[in-house]
């Protein structure tokens, strides 16, 4: 009894630890999974803490559940509107772009380590995939506002790429314990076979576990657990069925989070703090597993695949699978630099382990040490590489006060949510008159408390700072409405970076009277039309904080977004030739070459005369 106490001791601390050690970590700018990989070191058996823990199967039965936890919290979290835009590129990504990381890494470590190319693309599938929980953490823990495109395509690559790393692992794990050296049409198969499996049972788990949490008639803590425990079946029940359980969950998460669920706020909260438990309890079990004095023998062979993946493997499958998409090249670079490795190539190093291969400690450590370079360099210094390239928008609304009520138990007959709001100062609901703020469609307000007391709405005529409000919307525009009641910036404008405009202007100022003032061009388009409806014409519904559209001799940057009218837009009079498409791109350096060489001409022939 007293040996169990000890170790629930052991794990109360240590877990303590983390957090306290995360607190301080974000003061000095510290990478949070460093810190909880280094925390393990340091109570694994070398360290202060002199734990010996050698389990590689418990620790892969941990770490599968707490990734499988993680990325169904991903999933909730990545609304319709993310997966419209960033889909195609990040499917390429975590796809081809998988393979050609692998690729190339494989390549260096069988050309240049003289490794067997089984072996080579062993190493290659461990880290060719980003790890979820490192971009969703350092993403949302730097305070980066980027283009909605860039981010939409980092987050949804980070959470769909860990199935193709795993089949790649799994499967060059396993012909090395059979003693295959060459690979055959069977693997195409077996990948058709597990990616087909992983995203039908995990669709139709999603849609399953939805509609049973909306008709049974539960106690409001059970319905948190009824979503774990269905998330966890269709996880391991589509692994047992030979498809990618990890891809199942992902996609389960995204049905779920997308649909109406009862209490989907108590579901969201216990999965946010379940999703932080498995992060560091992942961390910490990877890092007890490390013998430090182990490393020492693979550190430089770790180093030379880390570069090659880091300035080689990473960027070129960036660049091809980026380019068809029209990204501009600092965002194909800032992309590359963001292809973060974390738990998940340890964790996959742990497959040798299980099937029992004899050089399978050598893979744990190159992982391992992998993981910590791109920790170090790369998560360090994702700040410093986003306002060095310029893809960094300006800081996103603080967000406002919400509280979202059940109407009523039947949720899949209401089409309406009751949602409480604070309203923040400089908000959008604060500005302007009631009767002249556009609020979505289907809306209504219905009570203002005013210092805790309700008043009554014909008196109303202005919504101030600290006011509380109750809202009837449809649940859709819900995060719409969230813009109009968050803290929005004293000015603009001034927190406009270079890459925003030299000007700002609102979205339904007339197109005639822009282009007038600015000397541009119209063209056959209608001066009539307003700077919102051309964006939206040219852009699609689809369109995010951070796109642009080339329009004459300038370019316009949506700036400010509620709904799918952009409010504010950036006006570059001069724009940058780098964030032109390649055929742009070329075209505009060529004809800057002309010019010159025109301008030359007649120098060289009053020369050649005067000779």
């Amino acid at each position: 009894m007293d040996y169990g106490l000890a170790w629930v001791l052991i794990g109360s601390l240590m877990l303590l630890a983390s957090i306290f050690a995360g607190l301080l970590s974000s003061r000095v700018g510290a990478p949070l999974l460093l810190v909880f990989l280094g925390l393990g070191m340091l109570a694994g058996h070398e360290g202060p803490g002199g734990i010996l823990f050698q389990d590689s199967q418990l620790a892969f039965i941990l770490g599968s559940t707490a990734l499988a936890v993680i990325l169904f919290d991903g999933g909730l979290r990545t609304p319709r509107a993310t997966i419209e835009r960033g889909l195609g590129p990040a499917l390429a990504l975590s796809t081809v772009g998988v393979l050609i990381t692998a690729g190339l890494v494989a390549a260096v470590a069988h050309y240049v380590l003289g490794f067997g190319w089984v072996f080579s693309l062993l190493l290659g599938s461990i880290v060719s995939a980003t790890d979820a929980a490192a971009v969703f953490m350092l993403l949302g823990r730097s305070g980066i506002a980027l283009r909605d495109r860039l981010r939409a395509t980092l987050e949804v690559e980070s959470g769909s790429n860990d199935p193709m790393a795993v089949f790649l692992t799994i499967t060059f794990t396993s012909m090395l314990a059979a003693g295959e050296l060459e690979i055959g049409w069977w693997v195409l198969g077996d990948f058709a076979l597990q990616m087909g499996l992983g995203g039908a049972l995990g669709a139709a788990g999603g849609f399953a576990l939805v509609w049973l949490m909306n008709r049974l008639e539960l106690s409001g803590g059970l319905y948190p657990i009824l979503a774990l425990a269905g998330a966890l079946l269709i996880f391991s029940g589509t692994q047992l069925a030979g498809g990618s359980g990890f891809l199942a969950i992902y996609v389960a998460g995204i049905v779920f989070g997308n649909r109406r669920v009862r209490a989907d706020q108590l579901v969201g909260r216990f999965f946010d703090g379940l999703s932080w438990l498995s992060q560091i309890v992942m961390f910490l079990l990877l890092g007890l597993l490390v013998t430090p004095s182990e490393l020492l023998p693979d550190i430089g062979t770790a180093l030379i695949l880390a570069i090659a993946l880091m300035l080689f493997g990473r960027p070129l499958a960036t660049v091809i699978c980026l380019t068809p998409f029209g990204f501009p090249l600092r965002e194909q670079a800032f992309a590359a630099w963001v292809g973060l490795r974390g738990a998940v190539p340890i964790f996959l190093a742990l497959f040798p382990f299980l099937e029992g291969f004899d050089r399978s400690g050598q893979a744990f450590n190159i992982a391992f040490v992998v993981v910590l370079v791109s920790l170090l360099l790369q998560g360090w210094t994702i700040p410093w590489v986003a306002h060095r390239l310029h893809v960094a928008l300006p800081p996103e609304p603080e967000p406002a006060t919400r509280m979202d009520l059940d109407l009523a138990r039947r949720t899949d007959r209401m089409d309406r949510d009751l949602i409480a709001y604070e309203v923040m100062p400089h908000s959008r609901a604060a500005d302007f008159p009631l009767a002249d703020l556009d609020l979505p469609k289907r809306t209504r307000l219905i009570v203002v408390i005013r210092d805790g007391v309700v008043q009554r709405l014909p008196e109303v005529k202005q919504l101030s700072a600290g006011d509380f409000v109750l809202v009837v919307t449809p649940p859709e525009t819900a995060a719409t409405l969230d813009r109009f009641f968050s803290r929005r910036f004293a000015s603009t404008a001034g927190q406009l970076s270079v890459d925003q405009g030299d000007f700002l202007v609102e979205g339904s100022s007339r197109l005639g009277d822009l282009c007038a003032a600015y000397g541009v061009q119209l063209g056959q388009t209608s001066p009539d039309l307003s700077l919102a409806e051309l964006l939206r014409n040219r852009l699609g519904e689809g369109m995010g904080r951070g796109d642009r559209l080339r329009f004459g001799q300038v370019e316009f940057i949506v700036v400010d977004k509620i709904g799918p009218e952009p409010k504010r837009v950036g006006i570059v009079l001069e724009p940058d030739p780098e964030d032109l498409g390649w055929r742009r791109r070329l075209a505009s350096r060529t004809r800057s070459r002309l010019q010159g060489l025109r301008q030359r001409l007649p120098t060289i022939g009053s020369g050649a005369g005067s000779g």
